[in-house]
């Protein structure tokens, strides 16, 4: 019997093509133009989760793009099993979609075509989330194939993730019996870093708008209607700059009025966490941080919430000068929330607020865009403990508990619809660059996260 070490060795090459046959597929969800390259990727996605193991898979459509479900049952390879509930179920979710690539200029390689350099595998996917999709496979496939997987096993992958999963919620209220499960296991997280090992304990929540800002029923010339009419630019800019003021608060009516503070015992753990300042603000090239008052910049990147312009635009914008007063201006802006706070309930207070903010001259639409509610996961559960154990065995120490500034809003809705709780068991590094040009994955990393979720499959079969 091989070792999961000697197994990665001796499948190495073969792990690399698969990884890289998903890849080279364009899942992009937000581009309707890859709207067949979903299908394409879904279809890799059940060919492979078939080659790993499964014992079933199929293409589940929905209201948007399809999801794969795969299925292993231990029962039908243990006589002495007499129901799936003998052994306990892991229902592994991950996701199919990727973010555009766009600025393509600024890749250093085809992100469609992984280049290894450096001991990174770079390319759109290589981390979110093919890459760590790719972690759970190999890690099912390795027990599977040495007769050593002791649990039930779910695969849910889906195409939408990256534009806020709006066909999920309904797929797991129409599917909830063929999803039930003891826990969920997701690896679309990152950890603090390559030398500290962290668990992913929270992720904020998340609220989207597109702002427009309608004025003049046309363009018009600015150098016969400027300093007489509102310019809808001008107007938008006032209104954004009003949302946070200058403590690093959000200025919403009843923003926080559910937010729960940070317990003291929470703050000294996130203080051990390794961490400078300047080396952080070096890697992102600014000169200085800013962030509500009173809250350290790790307690503000993940368990505090903020408020994010995420594109502006309006008039003319080509090259060369066009004096323009535009009509109409637009911007996208999002809020991340944490544990206790309603998506919901904030984005009608936004766009109420909003509309306050206006001045005269301008008409303004809100328009809510996708959304979700923040998660927690205790610490003390022996799936948890079960996770630590696995990344104490693969990285040779005992993972942190860590909140992220992330958002994977489906993970709540899990929660509500199957009543199971989620372990975030995430690989990725902030050096990895998801959604950013030249996304990339640490290969010994990856390597690792594959021992690291053998073992937390081991340790959960153990303690049943």
């Amino acid at each position: 019997m091989m070792s999961v070490q000697e197994y990665i060795a001796a499948h190495r090459t073969r792990f690399m093509d698969e990884w890289a046959s998903l890849i080279r597929i364009p899942s992009v969800s937000c581009q309707p133009e890859h709207k067949a390259d979903m299908l394409r990727c879904a279809e890799q996605w059940k060919k492979l989760l078939l080659a790993s193991g499964c014992q079933k898979a199929e293409i589940m459509p929905s209201k948007g793009n399809p999801f794969v479900y795969g299925e292993y049952r231990v029962d039908r390879q243990m006589p002495n099993a007499q129901c799936t509930n003998d052994v306990p179920t892991v229902l592994v979710y991950a996701h199919y979609d990727v973010m555009p690539v766009e600025p393509l200029e600024q890749w250093k390689s085809d992100p469609w075509e992984p280049e290894v350099r450096e001991g990174r595998l770079y390319a759109r996917g290589a981390d979110d989330d093919k890459g760590q999709a790719m972690i759970q496979a190999k890690a099912f496939e390795y027990l599977v194939k040495e007769g050593l997987m002791n649990c039930n096993v779910k695969f849910i992958f889906e195409g939408e993730e990256e534009i806020g999963s709006p066909s999920l919620e309904d797929f797991i209220e129409e599917h909830k019996e063929l999803l039930q499960c003891d826990i969920i296991l997701v690896s679309d997280t990152s950890m603090i870093g390559k030398q500290t090992p962290s668990i992913t304990t929270g992720l904020r929540g998340l609220a989207y708008w597109q702002i427009e800002v309608d004025g003049p029923n046309r363009d018009l010339h600015s150098g016969h209607f400027g300093g007489a009419v509102k310019n809808p630019i001008n107007a938008l800019c006032e209104m954004m700059a009003q949302i946070v003021d200058n403590r690093g608060r959000i200025t919403i009516p009843g923003f926080y009025d559910d937010v729960l503070p940070i317990a003291k015992a929470e703050r000294d753990m996130i203080a051990q966490i390794p961490f400078s300042e300047q080396e952080y603000k070096a890697a992102i090239d600014v000169d200085a941080l800013f962030g509500e008052e009173g809250y350290s910049t790790l307690e503000r990147n993940s368990c505090r919430p903020s408020f994010d312009i995420c594109g502006i635009w309006g008039g003319y914008t080509g090259e060369g000068s066009k004096t323009v007063l535009p009509s109409k201006a637009f911007a996208k802006v999002s809020c991340r929330l944490v544990a206790n706070q309603d998506h919901e309930k904030i984005s009608r207070a936004f766009a109420e607020y909003i509309r306050q903010l206006a001045p005269a001259g301008v008409r303004v639409k809100v328009t809510p865009m996708h959304g979700g509610r923040g998660y927690v996961c205790p610490i003390d559960i022996p799936e948890y403990k079960a996770a630590e154990k696995g990344f104490e065995i693969a990285f040779g120490k005992r993972p942190l508990a860590a909140r992220r500034g992330g958002s994977i809003p489906i993970i709540s809705d899990f929660e509500r619809v199957l009543g199971v709780k989620t372990i975030l068991m995430g690989f990725g590094l902030e050096q990895n660059a998801i959604h950013s040009p030249n996304e990339s994955m640490d290969l010994e990393v990856w390597e690792k996260g594959i021992i690291a979720v053998t073992e937390f499959y081991k340790s959960i079969a153990e303690k049943q």
